[in-house]
């Protein structure tokens, strides 16, 4: 196999609204809040729902993966419910090797809700359900030893258990790559997302808030002067600026696409992972990769969701 991706297995549930919506509901704009049960379905209830789509960061990229012709697999937990089947059967659809055996749990599985406001910006609330249980049993060694690249989440990260899991999969990897997912994710995990960049992966998704924040620095230039002294694969979206990634002394950026028709953000972020990784684990230069990014995030944004057909 290709790339293994493990993440939370989350059913995305995509809605629009408008702003005042967001501020009704205490929410802040563009980022990812985690509630429990009670305020997801109260939420839930005020909503008109567009479409259901087995989501997940990871899954997301790996599902990009899948379509432009590469053997991937995922691993996520899910509840035996009408919502885990959902899950399952969504990624089957799309050739993905599903990893995980699912059982009846005390917890359901997990639910995002995606709000899309009209400026196409994405809010999302999360109900992790049984994703965030994630443990060492739920990881299949044999898949990871066989993949050839193991991608992971920074939304997955969270002490005790999933951080078990975490390091028994990188333990047993032969190519780690993580997202580090969100600036409150890095805010939150700062001593220990900063040990993993430093020290056990091999490439970095991030963007430009999230590095710098992670290195605690003012100044762009100096997120390229430490991945260089790091001396791994690290890869920033920078927005507007486009994209820029840095292996050792070579510095390749690529400008964003212009005129394009944005329609919603959701999956921007995961695509363009998915197009790097596409071509970096098909041995392409570092520029190749970094415009295949480009060319996948630029593609799902002018779409409602995160799946490119």
């Amino acid at each position: 196999m290709k790339i293994l991706g493990i993440g939370n297995a989350i059913v995305d549930v995509i809605c629009k609204v408008d702003d005042k919506f967001i501020t009704q509901n205490n929410l802040t704009k563009s980022t990812m809040k985690l509630v429990d049960k009670a305020e997801f379905t109260k939420l839930l209830s005020k909503l008109k729902i567009e479409e259901t789509v087995s989501g997940g960061s990871v899954a997301n990229s790996i599902v990009g993966l899948s379509q432009l012709g590469n053997k991937v697999g995922f691993i996520g937990k899910v509840c035996d419910d009408d919502l885990g089947n959902k899950y399952e059967e969504g990624l089957k659809k799309e050739k993905v090797e599903f990893f995980y055996s699912k059982k009846k749990e005390s917890i359901p599985t997990g639910t995002c809700l995606i709000l899309i406001t009209p400026d196409s910006e994405r809010t999302m609330v999360t109900f992790l359900g049984v994703a965030g249980k994630i443990n060492e049993d739920d990881i299949d060694a044999n898949a990871v030893k066989k993949s050839e690249i193991l991608f992971l989440e920074g939304y997955l990260w969270d002490e005790g258990e999933p951080k078990k899991a975490f390091d028994k999969a990188i333990g047993i990897s032969n190519k780690v790559a993580m997202s580090l997912s969100d600036l409150f994710c890095v805010e939150r995990h700062k001593p220990h997302f900063l040990d993993l960049v430093k020290n056990r992966l091999d490439i970095t998704f991030a963007n430009e808030q999230e590095i710098m924040s992670l290195i605690n620095v003012k100044n762009f230039k100096e997120v390229i002067n430490f991945a260089k002294e790091i001396n791994k694969i690290i890869v920033v979206t920078r927005g507007e600026k486009g994209a820029i990634a840095i292996n050792q002394d070579e510095v390749v950026e690529c400008p964003a696409k212009n005129n394009l028709q944005i329609k919603d953000l959701t999956g921007a972020g995961d695509l363009f992972a998915g197009g790097f990784l596409h071509e970096h684990i098909n041995n392409s230069s570092l520029k190749e990769s970094l415009n295949k990014g480009t060319e996948m995030s630029s593609k799902v944004i002018q779409i409602i969701g995160a799946r490119i057909n």
